[in-house]
C-alpha cells in the first residue's frame, strides 16, 4: 500500500513593522501578497463556488454566511500560483497553501518554495517603504502577545471512513508526536501554566477536543467538512494542531508520519489501547516536559511517556506496511520515525541539527549560559521570533544552515524549482500549467476547477474532481499540443 492519500499544508505568517502607531496587518499583508511580480499582474480570481467551511464532519452544518468577495476584493486577496498552489490573505496573515502532493518529501519541498515566495513578496514590498516602515514575517505560530495563527495539515480521506473512528485513534498521536515536531517556544501564552521553554508553539491554544472553530476554543480535532475533491468518495481531514516548522526533517516526519497512521485508519487497520485521559491536559504537559521521561495516564489507567505511545504507533505501522507491497517512500518514513524516537528516547541531543525545538533550544540556552541570563529575560523571547525570520540575511534558521549547524533534507535547486513548476503527479499539475501556459485565459480557479474565458461570452469550466488526474501523465501531452486556451479546450472535449 501507497502513501500516495493526497497531503499539503497551509501556513499563515506572522507579519509586523518596525512602525507600530497606526500599523494595520490587514492592508499590510495584502501590500505583501501583491508584490509577487509578475503574478502581481495577473487576474485571476479564486474561484469560491464550491467551498463552504460550515458543513460539519460530525453530520450537521453550522448557521452562517459563506464568504463570498466581491470581484475587486477577490484578486486583491488572491494570487493563484503557477506551482499549483494558492498566496493570499486570510484574516489578517499573508497565507501559503501548497499544491496537492503524494509524498511529505513534496510537501517539504513546496512548503520551503511558499517561503521563498513570500520573501521575494516582502523584498519587493520593502524596497517602496521607509527604513523605519519596513516589514517583517515570520514563519511562526504566535505573537507572544496571547495571539496565536495557523498552520494546517490537509489529507485526503475515504468517505467510507467514519469519524468517530478517526477520532479516537488519531487524538493519542497528534497529543504525542509534537515531540518530534514542535518549533519550540520562549515561555508560554494564553494564560496557560508557567513553563521557561516548551516544546510546542500552539499546545497553550488548544482548548476543547472537537469542534469546527479554528479561531477561538480551538480544538485537537477540526471537524471541517470540505472535501475539494468528489464528496461521495473523499473527505479532507484538515489538522490545526501542528507547528509550523522551520526544519526541513521535522515537516518531513511530521507529515510522513500521519500519512502512514492515515492510511493505517482508512483501512481499517486497528490502533487499541492509546486513548488519553485527558488529551487537552496531557497536550500542554508534554510541551513542558523537555526531558520527555514524564508519563500521560490512558483512559484505561496505563501510563506511557510519549515516546512510548509515539512507539506503539510505529509498531502497528510496521505490522500493517508489513503486510502490504513494498513501498519505499513508506519505509523511509519508518525508517527516520524509529530512529528519531530511539535517539529521543535515549539523548536527544543527537537530534539538535534535526528537530526545530532542539535546534532552537540549544541556540537558545547556549547563549543565555553565556549571558548569565533568566528565562524571562526578553532577548531570549526576541531569540525565539528571529529564529523564524523569513529573510535569509537575518533569520536565525538560515543563519544555522548557511553556517553548516542544521541539516537540510531537500535540495535548493528543487525548491527553487518549485517555486513556479507544480507537482507532476497530482491535479496540481494542469491547475499550474494552465497559468503557466494561458494566464490571460484563466479567469479563475480553485482547488477542484479550472475556469477559461476565451471571449465568448461563456465561462468553460474544467472540472478538478478527482485529484490524482489532471497529472503529467495524463494531461501533459494535451497541453504539449495546445497552442491555445482554446485548442486546449478542444482537446480535452475531443
Amino acid at each position: 500500500m501507497s502513501v500516495r492519500l493526497l497531503m499539503g499544508t497551509e501556513t499563515e505568517f506572522g507579519i509586523t513593522s518596525k512602525k507600530v502607531e497606526g500599523y494595520d496587518p490587514v492592508s499590510s499583508s495584502l501590500f505583501i501578497i501583491n508584490h509577487l511580480r509578475p503574478f502581481s499582474s495577473l487576474r485571476i480570481l479564486w474561484d469560491y463556488e464550491s467551498e463552504d467551511p460550515l458543513v460539519d464532519a460530525r453530520g450537521f452544518t453550522v448557521e452562517g454566511e459563506k464568504d463570498q468577495p466581491a470581484q475587486d476584493q477577490n484578486l486583491n486577496l488572491n494570487k493563484p500560483l503557477e506551482n499549483g498552489g494558492r498566496l493570499y490573505v486570510d484574516g489578517a496573515h499573508p497565507e501559503y497553501s501548497t499544491p496537492e502532493c503524494t509524498n511529505p518529501k513534496d510537501v517539504v519541498i513546496y512548503e520551503k518554495a511558499g517561503e521563498r515566495l513570500m520573501h521575494l513578496c516582502l523584498e519587493n514590498a520593502n524596497r517602496l517603504k521607509k527604513e523605519d516602515n519596513k516589514l517583517f514575517i515570520y514563519k511562526n505560530n504566535t505573537d507572544g502577545k496571547g495571539n496565536s495563527y495557523g498552520y494546517h495539515e490537509n489529507y485526503l480521506m475515504l468517505r467510507r471512513t467514519q469519524f468517530d473512528r478517526i477520532v479516537r485513534y488519531l487524538i493519542p498521536f497528534l497529543v504525542t508526536r509534537q515531540i518530534f515536531a514542535g518549533s519550540g517556544k520562549v515561555g508560554t501564552d494564553n494564560k496557560a501554566d508557567p513553563a521557561t521553554y516548551q516544546i510546542s508553539q500552539r499546545a497553550d491554544f488548544f482548548e476543547t477536543l472537537i469542534d469546527l472553530n479554528t479561531m477561538a476554543k480551538r480544538p485537537i480535532i477540526n471537524t471541517r467538512d470540505e472535501p475539494h475533491a468528489d464528496p461521495v468518495q473523499y473527505r479532507r481531514l484538515h489538522i490545526i494542531v501542528g507547528d509550523a516548522n522551520m526544519s526541513e526533517f521535522t515537516t518531513y516526519l511530521k507529515i510522513g508520519t500521519i500519512a502512514l497512521v492515515l492510511q493505517m485508519i482508512d483501512n481499517n487497520q486497528e490502533i487499541a489501547g492509546l486513548e488519553l485521559e485527558n488529551p487537552l491536559q496531557a497536550i500542554k504537559a508534554i510541551s513542558r516536559d523537555l526531558s520527555l521521561k514524564k508519563t500521560v495516564k490512558l483512559s484505561n489507567g496505563k501510563e506511557y511517556t510519549p515516546v512510548e505511545i509515539q512507539k506503539a504507533y510505529l509498531e502497528q505501522a510496521y505490522k500493517y506496511f508489513g503486510n502490504t507491497q513494498e513501498d519505499p517512500v513508506v519505509y523511509e518514513v519508518m525508517k527516520y520515525w524509529e530512529d528519531t524516537l530511539e535517539k529521543l528516547e535515549k539523548n536527544p541531543s543527537e537530534l539538535s541539527r534535526k528537530i526545530d525545538w532542539l535546534i532552537k533550544y540549544e541556540l537558545i540556552n547556549s547563549y543565555r549560559e553565556r549571558r548569565g541570563h533568566e528565562w524571562d529575560n526578553p532577548k531570549l523571547a526576541m531569540m525565539d521570533l528571529q529564529y523564524h525570520d523569513l529573510n535569509q540575511d537575518k533569520g536565525l534558521y538560515y543563519n544555522l544552515v548557511n553556517d553548516g549547524y542544521i541539516d537540510t533534507f531537500v535540495s535548493e535547486g528543487a525548491i527553487l524549482l518549485a517555486k513556479d513548476s507544480p507537482p507532476r503527479d497530482t491535479r496540481a499539475f494542469f491547475r499550474g500549467m494552465c497559468i503557466k501556459r494561458f494566464p490571460k485565459e484563466v479567469y479563475a480557479t480553485s482547488w477542484t476547477s479550472v475556469l477559461f474565458d476565451i471571449g465568448n461570452f461563456t465561462i468553460k469550466r474544467v472540472p478538478l474532481l478527482y485529484p490524482l488526474k489532471g497529472t503529467e501523465a495524463l494531461v501533459g501531452d494535451v497541453l504539449t499540443r495546445s497552442e491555445t486556451a482554446e485548442d486546449l479546450l478542444r482537446n480535452l472535449a475531443a
